[in-house]
């Protein structure tokens, strides 16, 4: 971890503001891995959410929703039921569990990718890595522990789904059929479950949290003949090579087209995905100068991928987190489903030929993202030093608009609740008429609020309002005929707020 005060500040940001409530049950000591969103923390993912879908969708995908508990062999074709597990390591004293891999990254900032569970213990051992629970010494041992969350249903063996891919590749037929021809391209968000050893990451590991995962079906003959890479092909990506993870080189800015002429990126479809799910954070509001995208080294890639990189975010609590995986997963799903179903999980050429498609997945949560908003945009300042803020993208802002009416009387409140009722079918709005003007505008601007709406009594008589930015503190009068659309011009980035009031 990078700086655990930080954590704890914005934890306290978190639960103080309604964003995040936990560990949940609260009222009976909680459980680790289980967090609950507030009101301002389930508009702010609401958000991010509606960001996903807005992308994926105007870039030709269609969203599914499938179940979230299905029968073991599901994850036995998968390969999940007895190969979806973590390395453990146990303190010899108070007998916990830990995963060791994110105990050593959290304590020491080691990289522990392709490490041995020789070499992993090597590190504890060095590092005196030490139980965080009673400071215990570990066992010299590492164990194998099962992610699956089990069940039962009418007395069958069950399992909670671990992601959202594998249910989304089970009604390949029917989609197959739906969309008449290859390529199409699906995704969902939904819950998946994890059965976590130790999550000690906040949003960053749950035991039940929100997946957004699209998968692309491609013919394996057309990876190369993408029609839209001609349009994204000199974009270029903060992309981080094996090459140069091996060499200890720094991140290099390259054009996809620069990538995939020098072999670090195998198909021209692929990248168009690697780019997509780029784009996808950044829509989300994450920075780009707080974003790479990491290639997987030789010993770390899954043995079915044909091409995997992770999106990284550099976060103020845990340095640079994943939060994202593109893989080019070749046929190897729809291939094992078809073994053990005993059905023809195939596609047809225009030629009759008969061909099992590769699909190119985009995998991520929503819940780091929202995590890595809050991280990123918190910024408590100390006592003298000014106010504490939260300079959230506006687009993403969890309440998009506060209303205040100056005063409580004269007919101020009945002006403003009418404005607020003129607003909120096309925007979040907030109204609040307690304590003073300051204080409401601080109270908006540590929510992450993008504008507030001041009633006065000018307003009454001219029919307009004052809006003031929250990041610069300037102020604007609007008719309230123009309103709206000034508003929604000012969200989406379409009218810069005039420096000058």
């Amino acid at each position: 971890m990078k700086d655990e005060q930080v954590l704890k500040d914005l934890h306290a940001f978190m639960q103080s503001k309604g964003f995040v409530y936990g560990p949940f049950p609260e009222i009976y000591n909680g459980v680790s891995g289980f967090y609950a969103y507030g009101p301002l923390g389930k508009l702010l993912k609401n958000k991010v959410e509606n960001s996903v879908r807005s992308l994926f969708f105007s870039n030709g995908f269609r969203e599914l929703e499938c179940p979230t508990v299905l029968p073991d062999i599901v994850w036995e074709a998968s390969g999940h039921l007895n190969t979806f597990v973590d390395k453990t390591i146990e303190c010899s004293k108070c007998k916990s569990i830990f995963r060791v891999d994110k105990l050593i990254e959290e304590f020491s900032n080691k990289d522990t990718v392709g490490m041995s569970d020789k070499d992993l213990l090597a590190v504890v051992k060095k590092e005196k890595i030490s139980c965080p629970s009673c400071k215990g010494a570990f066992k010299e041992e590492i164990t194998a522990y099962n992610l699956m969350m089990k069940t039962e249903v009418a007395g069958k063996p069950f399992s909670l789904r671990p992601e959202t891919a594998t249910v989304t590749y089970l009604p390949f037929k029917r989609l197959n059929e739906y969309f008449r021809k290859l390529p199409f391209a699906v995704f969902q968000i939904g819950k998946a479950y994890r059965n976590e050893i130790s999550p000690r990451q906040h949003l960053l590991r749950l035991r039940e949290f929100t997946q957004a995962e699209a998968q692309l079906f491609i013919d394996p003959k057309e990876k190369n003949n993408w029609e839209k890479y001609e349009g994204i092909k000199k974009e270029k990506l903060p992309l981080y090579t094996s090459h140069q993870q091996e060499k200890q080189l720094k991140i290099e800015t390259l054009s996809l087209d620069d990538a995939i002429k020098h072999k670090h990126i195998k198909s021209k479809a692929y990248a168009w995905c690697l780019h997509l799910a780029y784009k996808q954070f950044l829509s989300m509001g994450i920075p780009a100068n707080k974003i790479r995208i990491r290639q997987h080294l030789e010993n770390e890639r899954a043995f079915y991928a044909d091409d995997a990189w992770d999106i990284e975010i550099n976060l103020n609590t845990f340095g640079w987190t994943e939060c994202c995986g593109v893989h080019d997963r070749t046929d190897y799903d729809l291939k094992k489903h078809a073994e053990f179903s005993k059905q023809k999980l195939e596609a047809v050429r225009d030629n009759g030929e008969k061909y099992i498609p590769h699909i190119l997945e985009i995998a991520f949560g929503t819940d780091r993202p929202c995590f890595a908003l809050m991280d990123i945009f918190y910024e408590k300042k100390e006592e003298g030093e000014g106010k504490t803020m939260f300079k959230l993208p506006y687009n993403i802002a969890p309440i998009d608009i506060a209303v205040f009416p100056l005063m409580k009387k004269d007919g101020l409140p009945d002006y403003a609740e009418h404005i607020k009722q003129l607003l909120e079918r096309d925007f979040i709005v907030d109204y609040d008429e307690s304590g003073t003007i300051g204080k409401r505008y601080l109270r908006a601007a540590e929510s992450g609020t993008a504008y507030a709406i001041t009633i006065d009594y000018d307003s009454l008589k001219n029919k307009d309002v004052t809006i003031r930015d929250r990041d610069s503190e300037h102020q604007i009068r609007i008719k309230e005929t123009e309103l709206k659309e000034a508003i929604r011009k000012l969200l989406s980035g379409e009218m810069a707020f005039p420096q000058k009031a």
